[in-house]
């Protein structure tokens, strides 16, 4: 599928009655890449689960290419464009590479799972290996991969590199980069590493509490180091 428009408009959700996004509106235009920033439990895992319609949705709606899919279930979310890479990577433990990928293939052909070994190629010399047998790196390369053979045209990533090795984070924001500077996907990224987010957006999108706390280019909160500390707690160089 080509890249899609993503369109958040008025979304309040949380899980049952709890209620942890307040709301929230935003767009993405198709292409596009967005990040999204906040400290730890401001509710940007719970806005990935509630655009992939795993969380309890109060309100709102949630359109990919014009279309709401706001009422329909992750299932049906999917065939309509919207990957999902989870924070918990959610592999098939016991199945073999190859096994999982194959899970994401859609109506694709068999053959296509070669396109998840040129993307990452230590995944072709594991193929045959268990998915408990993988470091956490070479899981989240098999959670990512697995989600790219469905040829998403909205691709929501949550915090990609968390627990692994530094060279392992450099691998793998070089794929997704590559990826959205490719203008195929509209890319929305949930991360902790604030300048690799930064170097990777368009614009960001900060949340605090449930809401937006600020929204604009990342290049404007770059240069505002007084903005970043009050909202992120943390400086930036």
């Amino acid at each position: 599928m080509p890249a899609a428009r993503l369109e958040v408009v008025n979304v309040s959700a949380g899980y049952g009655a709890t209620q942890i996004i307040t709301d929230m509106s935003f767009d993405v235009p198709a292409g596009d890449r967005l990040a999204i920033l906040g400290r730890n439990g401001m509710g940007k895992t719970t806005l990935l689960a509630t655009l992939m319609g795993l969380s309890t949705r109060h309100g709102g709606e949630i359109k990919v290419g014009g279309i709401d899919l706001a009422d329909l279930r992750t299932s049906s979310r999917s065939r309509f464009g919207v990957g999902y890479v989870p924070q918990t990577r959610g592999i098939f433990r016991s199945l073999t590479v190859e096994e999982n990928l194959s899970t994401g293939l859609k109506a694709r052909c068999r053959g296509a799972i070669e396109e998840a070994y040129e993307m990452f190629p230590r995944l072709g010399e594991r193929r045959h290996n268990l998915g408990m047998q993988l470091s956490g790196g070479e899981q989240q390369m098999l959670s990512m991969a697995r989600t790219l053979l469905g040829k998403p045209s909205v691709l929501l990533l949550d915090e990609p590199l968390e627990g692994l090795a530094p060279v392992i984070c450099d691998e793998l924001m070089e794929m997704i980069s590559r990826l959205g500077s490719s203008g195929d996907v509209t890319v929305v990224l949930v991360e902790q590493q604030i300048e690799r987010a930064l170097d990777f957006a368009d614009r960001v999108l900060i949340l605090e509490r449930g809401r937006q706390a600020w929204l604009g280019p990342s290049v404007e909160l770059r240069s505002n180091r007084d903005l970043v500390d009050r909202l992120l707690g943390v400086g930036i160089h």
